[in-house]
């Protein structure tokens, strides 16, 4: 056993923080900070994004969730927009000629919600003025005139046409359906059929002819009466748009010189001067309604057609406007137009348009979830259309897809003129680049948060002032400087990497409001080192139930663990689980098999398809290296079998190839493993030791199962010389090391493994003969795969024998 190899001084195992240097007592004294801790890169890109006019510069930030990507770019983009101007208003207002094609009219900020309010005061004012006029005597007056004319009229032409027939003994009579002829006597009495048979012939014929040329005349008079009627209703029609225009003009008028410098407010007043004129009918008082339009329809509220649908007030506002929106569905983004039932009958108008996130961030900033985007139906490719398009097209799914055959509104387009920022995982960034070939064209700024900075001494101080920021912002207790000590090693904790702090930002401001929750029960003032402790402790605590299931099952003796004795072929793996945000580290046994055979591995995790892609390659690699060490100049003759006992589901990562290598090496060698020591780190093809994850989980795992069989001073874990920096123990684990009662050995290659695992040297090839020691593990495993040789030798030999023999009978 190579004596250098001595367990890692406790000192490397936890590298602490001084609260002496922290140069405080409470983290009242701090200043207050930006919570965007290390993420100048991110930051820059964020500020280039928002600053780059160009299309497509939009932005999409990546990062885990819980890293403060949302309260970062909302603050950014804040400040950013401070400096801007505020957006303008948009409304829509009603086409006169093509009503169901509204238009859109953009004003500066402040002066839609002006422009609602007058148009609802002219509204109220012409509700009362139009009325009264067509209430007014002189109204009345000529409207009775023209009626009485028109009346006049037709009963002059009729008196006419009596004259003439009296002239010629006829009567023109009024019945029931309409005008009728009559010969009549001297007396101006109407002669019966019988009197009117006794009449001469000559008579009867000259009545008949008279009355012919009578019934010709009315004829002619009665098609002029439609006419007549016309003309008269023209006149009223001509009287109420007077009436009107006089009632309005002047009203309209101080609006058109209010918004004189805005040609589409003067343009659209004009219009709608122009359709009230049109349309005076509309306005008058029902019951008192001339004769004339008595059958006409009325509509419940003439005047909501003039009404101003104020889509985006941006009154309230003092900057570019930035908004998020939490639920970006299609309706949600581009808008939606609303419906009305009445009488089992949908209708809408230019006043049921309502605005989208896109239309209130025109103009300014638009932040987004891009996983939640995506799983909205049709809310991507909306977006997209957008900003490719430039506008935005109110336009509702159910057209959109054709799924109703109703006639519905088609607003104006908006332009549009927004900075998306999207906020998402990064593999939904990779995924976008890879397979939506539009994405780049859009989004052409990444802003990567980092996850880690480093951890010095100006680290450590800025990031004290970061734990009291947070602490002030969540109106928590303020922080002793002990427990801002022991929160920035839990940070390298969670940044598995004692050179390292996190930025997850939700975690640190979970675990403030935990230890300020276990000092209010203590009633305490501040928070100190040991409620921060408590709070770790209690978080472990609430999701550690299956770790300690798997524990208990260890220490009873059903799942299968050795820390005491040696055998051969028998190694202790180390595993990580993760169950949510909980991991934690489990021993596993790993055995191995070796016999006669051509040279293969055999992986059953992966011959029963329980084997990641990462896990086979692990076992390709150690078969290499197996290959190439001890068949240089012998045929490899051997079969190898390795398998994690006792595991029912998939192993993937290489971080056991170590292990099994070092397993199978057992084997051969038939010296056998000492089992106090547990095993991880991957190996490359020439047995270099490689760097793990999650090396803290596993040292603790090993060390808890330990424990509760019982801790006897030789239990061991054995690591890659790399993952030394990594180390950030539990105290009681450090504890325990610093008394001989366990301990963590770092090894760099194969041979240092092999040595502490089977206390017997490894051993190195003698430059001369080419061989290693016969007592050494190498050359063991040299010999034994010697023997496989010639038994394959005496075997091909005989077979070759009985072949011969065979061919000579």
């Amino acid at each position: 056993m190579n004596a250098s190899l001595q367990p890692l001084d406790p000192s490397q195992l936890f590298t602490a923080c001084d609260a002496g240097q922290l140069g405080f007592d409470t983290t009242d004294e701090l200043a207050e900070v930006e919570l965007s801790i290390g993420q100048d890169r991110a930051l820059e890109a964020i500020q280039f994004g928002m600053d780059i006019r160009c299309k497509g510069y939009n932005v999409f930030v990546l990062g885990p969730s819980g890293s403060g990507r949302l309260t970062v770019v909302r603050q950014t983009v804040e400040q950013l927009a401070a400096g801007q101007p505020v957006a303008s208003d948009w409304c829509y207002l009603n086409n006169f000629e093509q009503a169901a094609k509204p238009n859109a009219l953009r004003l500066p900020p402040g002066m839609g919600k002006r422009l609602y309010q007058d148009v609802e005061k002219l509204i109220e004012d012409l509700s009362t003025a139009i009325p009264v006029a067509f209430e007014s005597e002189e109204y009345r007056t000529r409207a009775e005139e023209i009626e009485e004319a028109a009346r006049s009229r037709e009963a002059d032409a009729v008196g006419e046409l009596r004259k003439a027939a009296t002239r010629h003994h006829i009567m023109l009579v009024e019945t029931s359906t309409g005008f009728a002829f009559a010969p009549v006597d001297k007396d101006n009495n109407v002669l019966s059929p019988d009197a009117f048979k006794k009449l001469p012939e000559e008579e009867q014929r000259r009545v008949r002819e008279h009355v012919e040329n009578l019934q010709q005349a009315l004829q002619k008079l009665l098609r002029q009466f439609p006419g007549w009627r016309k003309e008269a209703k023209e006149k009223i029609r001509t009287l109420n748009r007077d009436m009107v225009r006089n009632a309005v003009n002047h009203h309209i008028d101080a609006l058109r010189k209010t918004y004189a410098e805005q040609e589409g407010v003067v343009s659209y007043l004009n219009r709608m001067e122009q359709d009230i004129v049109e349309h005076g009918e509309d306005f008058m008082p029902h019951s008192d309604s001339p004769a004339l339009f008595l059958g006409q329809p009325q509509h419940a509220n003439p005047f909501a057609r003039y009404r101003v649908n104020l889509l985006v007030d941006q009154s309230e506002l003092k900057a570019a406007p930035v908004v998020y929106e939490t639920l970006p569905t299609h309706a949600n983004l581009v808008g939606r137009v609303e419906y009305k039932a009445h009488m089992g009958v949908l209708f809408t108008d230019f006043s049921m348009i309502r605005a989208g996130a896109l239309h209130r961030a025109n103009g300014g900033y638009l932040i987004l979830d891009a996983l939640t985007l995506l799983s909205q139906p049709f809310a991507w490719d909306s977006l997209k259309r957008s900003l490719r398009a430039g506008e935005i097209t109110v336009e509702g799914l159910d057209r959109r897809l054709s799924l109703v055959s109703t006639s519905s509104l088609e607003p104006e387009p908006i332009p549009l003129d927004v900075k998306v920022i999207l906020i998402g995982e990064r593999i939904l960034y990779y995924l976008l680049a890879h397979y939506d070939a539009e994405f780049a064209n859009l989004f052409k700024v990444a802003a990567d948060f980092e996850e880690t900075i480093p951890r010095d001494s100006g680290a450590n101080a800025y990031y004290a002032r970061v734990i009291g920021s947070l602490a002030r912002h969540e109106k928590l207790r303020a922080l002793e400087k002990s427990a801002v000590a022991r929160v920035i090693e839990h940070g390298a904790r969670l940044a598995e990497d004692a050179e390292k702090l996190t930025t997850h930002l939700r975690s640190l401001g979970d675990l403030l409001k935990e230890a300020d929750y276990w000092a209010g029960k203590a009633g305490a003032a501040h928070v100190g080192a040991e409620h921060i402790q408590q709070a770790i402790d209690l978080q472990i605590r609430r999701a550690d139930r299956i770790r300690q299931h798997i524990y208990e099952a260890i220490r009873r003796g059903i799942l299968f663990i050795d820390t005491t004795g040696a055998t051969v072929g028998q190694v202790n793996g180390l595993s990580v689980l993760s169950l949510g945000d909980f991991s934690f580290g489990q021993p596993s046994r790993i055995t191995a098999t070796t016999r006669l055979g051509t040279g293969k591995v055999v992986d059953i995790e992966r011959e029963t398809e329980l084997s990641g892609a990462i896990h086979s390659k692990g076992v390709l690699i150690l078969s290499s290296f197996l290959a190439a060490r001890y068949a240089r100049v012998q045929p490899f003759s051997v079969a190898a079998s390795v398998v994690f006992e006792q595991s029912y589901g998939m192993v993937e990562g290489d971080s056991a190839s170590l292990a099994e290598l070092c397993t199978i090496i057992s084997s051969l060698s038939e010296l056998p493993v000492r089992q106090c020591f547990a095993v991880t780190g991957s190996i490359n093809q020439h047995g270099k030791v490689q760097p793990i994850g999650g090396v803290n989980q596993k040292i603790e795992g090993f060390y808890d199962v330990c424990a509760a069989i019982g801790l006897n001073g030789e239990q061991r874990v054995i690591i890659p010389s790399a993952n030394v920096k990594h180390l950030m123990l539990r105290r009681d684990v450090v504890a325990a090391c610093r008394e001989g009662r366990f301990g963590v050995y770092a090894v760099g290659s194969v041979d240092q493994a092999l040595e502490l695992l089977m206390g017997v040297p490894a051993g190195e090839r003698d430059a001369a003969t080419g061989h290693y020691p016969a007592d050494s593990v190498n050359g063991k495993v040299e010999a034994r795969l010697g023997q496989f040789v010639a038994i394959q030798k005496e075997l091909a030999q005989a077979g070759k024998s009985n072949n011969e023999a065979e061919k000579t009978g």
